[in-house]
């Protein structure tokens, strides 16, 4: 049913209604503030979601008792008001979100999406972002969409039928930009280190930012790389036109970049526009383990945010507060780690804070969540160096990470891996 705007789309919403909420770069923002204003006219209204763009009048302290998010992933528009006790994180694998929804775990009403406008058969795209949000629409009684003519159409799992949308509004608005970052010698001398590991052939995981764009700016001279991956932004576009991403190695999907959400420029959006190269499917898929490890030499390049002596990774938390969240990184570590030929890379600089903290610690802050165990890190990538921690002891371990942590905490973490650990290591 067409209606007039966002809000009367979502009269629809009854008290103690769950709502899924379509999430990152294709965030329904629209449907979001008129949701801000409904609610306050409904009682215990929760809405789930991974990471969205332009949601931050949903942490309104008014919503109290009208509304409360409860977020999978933390971003940038949910940080504070979960580290203010104003909405919930829920730690979780990102590959786990759609077997919630289609089990029945997780009881679910509603979902909002923005999406394309209909083809000739009468079929809208989810457009640049799947996720979990193909399986919330298979089990919500109550499908609102806000039909924007500039989502990208992409194929894969995005199709939805006009027909299954009960309430739905029009409006043109551009997608939101995530434009590369500038590069610093620091997160240049990263990404040529995590380039050194990479192999002809090898099928790319990685994410967004800085070093993953260094990364791929290192990678021109490489030869038949894939991607199969949760995400991609522009640095794969220079790569895909010059024939090094060609995706013909692969053995799941041949020939197409796989995918189930992508973020960045214009150009990207347009790239992927009814684009058959390209395949955006159901988080569940992409991120599991045994379809990942299909692929052989896969390459999973992840990030942290801090890292101790014993190669415990801490990736969504700084301490107790929590930072973003588990993601798919443990699903395509452990993916490389069972694929043929397969490895993974946690790549990070040295320091933080201008330089006067060690992201090498000799164990992690108390509360700081671990994401992916000591048990399956194989390489750390800093900008002095790379340790391969893969069947290395304890004291071994410390070895290496301490002689790629920055020069100036060396000695300090030496003696803190004898007096925490009882390790003796040797520094360069």
């Amino acid at each position: 049913m067409l209606v007039q705007n966002a809000v009367e789309a979502l009269e629809i919403l009854e008290n103690n209604d769950v709502i899924w909420c379509q999430s990152m770069a294709a965030t329904p923002y629209k449907l979001l503030e008129g949701l801000a204003e409904v609610a306050l006219q409904r009682r215990n209204l929760t809405l789930l979601q991974l990471h969205t763009e332009h949601s931050e009048i949903l942490s309104d302290p008014q919503l109290e008792g009208h509304l409360r998010q409860r977020a999978y992933f933390v971003g940038k528009s949910t940080r504070a008001a979960v580290n203010q006790g104003l909405a919930d994180y829920v730690p979780i694998f990102l590959s786990e979100i759609p077997k919630l929804f289609r089990s029945g775990e997780q009881h679910l009403d509603a979902v909002l999406i923005q999406v394309s406008p209909p083809d000739q058969h009468g079929n809208c795209s989810l457009g640049i972002s799947v996720e979990a949000t193909r399986a919330a629409l298979q089990v919500a009684r109550k499908v609102i969409a806000w039909v924007n003519p500039q989502m990208p159409r992409t194929h894969g799992d995005s199709f939805i039928s006009l027909k299954q949308i009960d309430r739905y509004f029009e409006f043109s608005a551009p997608m939101p930009l995530h434009l590369q970052p500038e590069q610093s010698a620091i997160t240049t001398q990263i990404g040529e280190r995590v380039a050194s590991l990479i192999n002809d052939g090898d099928c790319l995981q990685m994410g967004i930012g800085a070093i993953p764009d260094a990364t791929l700016r290192c990678l021109g001279n490489h030869q038949d790389l894939g991607i199969h991956t949760e995400m991609f932004s522009d640095g794969v576009l220079p790569l895909v036109e010059s024939g090094v991403i060609n995706n013909s190695r692969k053995r799941k999907h041949r020939g197409r970049i796989v995918t189930t959400f992508a973020m960045g420029s214009q150009a990207l959006y347009d790239f992927v526009d009814d684009n058959p190269m390209v395949a955006f499917l159901d988080v569940e898929y992409t991120n599991d383990t045994s379809v990942i490890r299909q692929n052989k030499q896969v390459m999973a390049i992840n990030s942290a945010l801090q890292i101790d002596l014993s190669g415990q990774v801490c990736a969504d938390s700084m301490g107790t507060k929590i930072y973003s969240g588990v993601g798919g990184q443990m699903d395509f570590v452990r993916g490389a780690s069972l694929s043929e030929g397969g490895r993974s890379v946690i790549a990070l600089p040295a320091t933080a804070c201008g330089g006067t903290v060690s992201r090498i610690s000799s164990m992690l802050n108390p509360g700081a969540g671990v994401v992916t165990t000591r048990a399956h890190v194989h390489y750390v990538v800093t900008e002095y160096g790379v340790a391969n921690l893969r069947a290395k002891s304890l004291t071994e371990r410390a070895e290496a990470l301490i002689n790629i942590s920055a020069p100036q905490f060396r000695e300090e973490l030496a003696k803190q891996a004898w007096q925490d650990w009882g390790l003796k290591v040797r520094t360069s």
